[in-house]
């Protein structure tokens, strides 16, 4: 296996494998925002886990991204990086990609100014999240020269059932967010303190 090969091959393996920890990362962001423990874990346990795998899976798109501008054969420029669409190796598909890393730098920039921002900004380009995933899913799916072989598409597919099963969840009426819950509390310990009191 030539060098050039060794660097195509690296960069897939990085982004399939961030799109592995995007998925974890999306999954237990879902479940951090139950106020129930979901198997075994509580939620704080949920939330160090979505930003473990959220922050290593920004780690292994750098990687990807450098590895593909360092490759000679893929003659990914630092443009094409940026600006989407402007590739020139099946543009639509790595126009995809470009987004993905546009909106991941957006999203990172975001965390880390919240103290700043306040939390209202932060959750709302969080939410963009949703978006970035599947559009992740769909360059890789499109530039990738392995994107259909039984082993990269089980992975992909895999990914896919997850996030779907967390979303229906996490829309479903039986999920039920911290904050619900925590009024919910407070609700009721005030009536019972009224009840209390009348008596």
């Amino acid at each position: 296996m030539d060098t050039d090969t060794v660097m195509w091959v690296v960069a897939r393996g990085f982004g399939l494998t961030a799109l592995v920890l995007m998925t974890v990362a999306l999954v237990a962001g879902i479940v951090a925002r139950s106020g129930r423990p979901v198997a075994g874990m509580e939620r704080f346990a949920w939330q160090d886990v979505h930003r473990n795998a959220a922050l290593t899976a920004v780690a292994l798109v750098g990687v990807h991204v450098v590895t593909l501008i360092a490759d000679p054969v893929a003659q990914v420029r630092l443009l094409d990086v940026v600006v989407p669409w402007a590739g020139r190796y099946r543009p639509l598909w790595q126009g995809f990609g470009t987004l993905a890393v546009d909106l991941l730098a957006v999203v990172v920039v975001t965390a880390l100014a919240r103290r700043w921002t306040g939390p209202r900004v932060f959750h709302l380009v969080h939410l963009s999240t949703y978006l970035l995933w599947p559009v992740c899913v769909v360059h890789g799916l499109g530039t990738g020269t392995d994107a259909f072989r039984p082993w990269s598409l089980a992975v992909t597919v895999s990914c896919c059932a997850v996030v779907l099963a967390a979303v229906v969840w996490r829309t479903g009426t039986r999920f039920e967010e911290t904050g619900t819950l925590r009024r919910r509390a407070l609700s009721g310990e005030r009536r019972e303190h009224e009840h209390a009191q009348s008596r």
